[in-house]
């Protein structure tokens, strides 16, 4: 026996590899709908080898529905995700609306699975921001080993992760640039992302910090533990898919760097790629479609005394999205639903 599956904003790009990785996986699905505004209700979507029209969200009844993996923004989210919770079926949101409540856990699988039990409480649980779930992947099994102190993170991320919009800029402003005549002006970003880095994602804060740097250091906190130090600059750069990340580890205590590399090594989703030699790590391109956290260039910090510096690769469309938001899905299975 299966679950009842609900993938909302089904033709959106997270709510398309929602379905894939459902697929992949082979996710016990009895039931599946997918949902999409009413200006995209019957547009094609694929499951396997299934073809499925979307149905309309705003007329949608979750009742008698398990599970509701949510792929729309923090306005459509906050008007149904409650709907579908008071009905019954347990929401998995990817938007930001739920990341910081109390009540809501904020479940990486690999990290923090035992928090999945705090959904009863709002029946929602929370994906978090992409930059975040792969860097605390990483992080976890070292915090485990040598407790951090503090983390200095700087982000390379893909255009992909500012949607469709972001893509086509990219793609678009590349052509441009050996055609003068077509130019094609900024309007997903604030300034030219073909062959240039942006140090801005989402809106600025009082404090000097976007939005998106702000998320990973409350995120940080919320999974891995309240009293990590985490300082961010998160960079659009002019990548497709896969976010990087250069981290700057402190710990309480002394961890040799072999030790970091044997320790990563055995981490669930983290697959470690640290070869000292031309090409030895893993680039963006090469982790396009896959489930795993890459790190790479594991190395002490001689600047002080308990450091290791690493270099963090995923795909954010995976990783950062849906797939972690499918792995929660697996957890609320295995822990609580127990129907697959």
């Amino acid at each position: 026996m299966g679950y009842k599956v609900v993938v909302v904003g089904a033709t959106g790009n997270v709510g398309r590899e929602m379905l894939n990785i459902l697929d992949e996986r082979k996710f016990p699905v009895d039931e599946l709908a997918v949902l999409a505004s009413r200006k995209s209700m019957g547009t094609e979507v694929s499951f396997g080898e299934k073809t499925l029209k979307t149905k309309d969200l705003d007329t949608f009844d979750f009742t008698g529905w398990d599970i509701a993996l949510f792929a729309v923004g923090s306005d459509a989210t906050k008007k149904y995700a409650p709907v579908a919770a008071k009905s019954g079926c347990v929401v998995i949101d990817n938007s930001s609306l739920y990341r910081y409540d109390p009540d809501v856990p904020l479940i990486v699988p690999e990290v923090n699975p035992e928090a999945i039990h705090g959904y009863s409480k709002k029946n929602i649980i929370a994906n978090p921001n992409c930059s975040t779930a792969q860097m605390v992947v990483a992080l976890k099994p070292l915090h485990d080993r040598a407790r951090i102190k503090r983390v200095v993170v700087s982000t390379y991320q893909s255009v992909s992760g500012a949607g469709k919009g972001g893509a086509d800029e990219l793609w678009d402003q590349t052509k441009s640039i050996y055609n003068p005549t077509d130019d094609k002006p900024p309007k997903t970003f604030t300034k030219q992302i073909a062959f240039n880095v942006i140090p801005h994602i989402d809106v600025f804060l009082d404090s000097g910090e976007t939005k998106e740097e702000w998320k990973m250091v409350a995120e940080t906190k919320k999974i891995v533990d309240p009293k990590i130090k985490v300082t961010a600059t998160c960079v659009r750069v002019p990548v497709f898919v896969g976010h990087s990340e250069s981290i700057n580890i402190e710990f309480e205590d002394f961890l040799d760097e072999d030790e970091a590399r044997d320790i990563l090594r055995e981490a669930p989703g983290v697959m470690v790629i640290d070869k000292r030699e031309d090409g030895g790590y893993v680039t963006p391109v090469e982790c396009v479609g896959d489930y795993a956290t890459f790190i790479s260039r594991i190395r002490q910090d001689s600047t002080i005394d308990n450091g290791i510096n690493l270099w963090c690769v995923s795909d954010n469309l995976r990783k950062g999205a849906a797939l972690n938001a499918v792995q929660i899905a697996e957890t609320l299975g295995n822990r609580v639903l127990k129907k697959g």
